[in-house]
This record gives structure tokens, sequence and C-alpha cells, in this order.
């Protein structure tokens, strides 16, 4: 899952590569984006390194190797039909950047057997942020005992990436996440950068800014304006398949 800036730079570099056998220049793909700055470009292309899109090779100028192109290209009818299916809302972005207002989301359905279902949104990155949260793929069972609290909502991602290894958190795991607005500094949070990606990550504030730390050292901590993060939830539980 990727964010459309992500996903419209690596398509680029795939056909420019075929077509030509070399890649782009971070001046060409900074004009293909229309983006304002070459910074922009290199962090989406640490964002789909780190994925495990693309491939710089070292000692050489303009080296990118595409390594696989997503999924679920070319399933945008699969999407919209699971974008009609009830359950949590949370934000989604459209294509001009707006943030589309949703339905408040139903509270998890209390099942006979104790467990707890809650919906299954997409994938959240513990690396470089990925695409803001979607709309419900799944349901999963979870027992109570998980969840921060009965009559609350929550919601469930699968991680991608290794930035909270530190804390427990691996790729593939599920959490667990108490849909909010605020959080205490220290707490690890579902954290929606700039209206458009969204990350697991630990948050801190600092005076008029928030620091996103991630549990890894390969990975330094982003700091942010205030008005540039917004919280979608906290986490509250993890469950992992062996």
């Amino acid at each position: 899952m990727l964010t459309r800036k992500q996903y419209e730079l690596l398509t680029f570099i795939h056909q420019r590569v075929r077509e030509t056998g070399v890649p782009p220049s971070f001046d060409e793909m900074k004009d293909a984006l229309d983006l304002k700055s070459k910074s922009g470009i290199h962090r989406l292309i640490t964002a789909l390194e780190e994925r495990g899109f693309v491939r710089r090779l070292p000692h050489r100028a303009r080296a990118l190797e595409v390594l696989r192109l997503p999924e679920n290209s070319g399933q945008a009818a699969a999407h919209q039909a699971r974008q009609r299916t009830t359950g949590f809302q949370p934000s989604v972005i459209d294509a001009q950047g707006r943030r589309e207002a949703r339905a408040p989301a139903p509270r998890a359905a209390e099942l006979p057997s104790g467990q707890t279902v809650v919906p299954m949104v997409g994938r959240i990155a513990a690396g470089t942020p990925i695409e803001a949260l979607q709309q419900p793929l799944d349901q999963v069972s979870v027992p109570p005992g998980l969840l921060g609290g009965s009559g609350r909502e929550h919601f469930a991602l699968e991680v991608v990436g290794d930035s909270m290894i530190n804390a427990g958190i691996l790729e593939g795991d599920t959490v667990l996440v108490e849909r909010c607005e605020t959080a205490q500094n220290g707490d690890i949070v579902v954290a929606l950068v700039d209206n458009q990606e969204a990350t697991l990550k630990r948050i801190r504030r600092r005076a008029d800014s928030i620091a996103l730390e991630a549990a890894n050292p390969a990975y330094e901590t982003r700091i942010f304006p205030a008005d540039r993060v917004a919280v979608q939830g906290r986490l509250v539980g993890l469950m992992r398949r062996y």
C-alpha cells in the first residue's frame, strides 16, 4: 500500500528504466511529480527502499533498481467494493489531498465466545510512513483483554517494516489500536503526517513540535511542526502468528 506520490514515483522510475534502461535523474523525478524540491524525492525513494520496492546500487550515479510493483495494481474496482463495507472509517485522503469526512465508526461487536471483532483497515508502517488508513478490508477476532476498554472504538493494522522492533513490534504483527485524537508522551500511536501518510511510532511533544521516535537505532527520530501531525489512535495490543 503506497501513497499516491510514492506510487507515481515508482511507476515513473519503472517506465523510464523499461524505456531507456537508465533511471531518471532527481531533477526529472521532481519535475514529473511536480514537487518543489529534490528533498521530497529523497524522502519518497527512502520510503520505497525501506518497503522493498526499490534498491539503491552503491557507488553508481542514478543507480536505482525497481524490485517489485504493488500487488494491488489495477485492482481499483475491488478496492471500491471494499469501501462499501461497514465498520471503522478512519481519515481518508482523496487524490487532491483533501480529507474526506466519514461516518463515526461502530463499536467493536461482541461475539458469543467472548471474543471481540474489530475491523482490519489495512497496513501501517513501522518504518517510513505509508498511505493513510483506508477502508475496512477484513475483521479480526480479538480477546477483550487485549483492548483498551469496553465501549471504545478500535481497529487493527498489519505492521510493515522493522523500526519498532525494540518495542517488541515485528513486521507481520497485527496491532490493535484504540481510536483517539490525543496521546501521552511516550505512547505508541498511529500518527497521520501531512494529512496523507500514516506511521506507527512513539510520540514525544517538544514545545511547538512533535517527535515521532522509532524503536530501532537504524532509524532516525522524525520531528515535525505540531500542525503537521494528527494522532489517529493509540496502541493497546498486539497479536502475532507463528
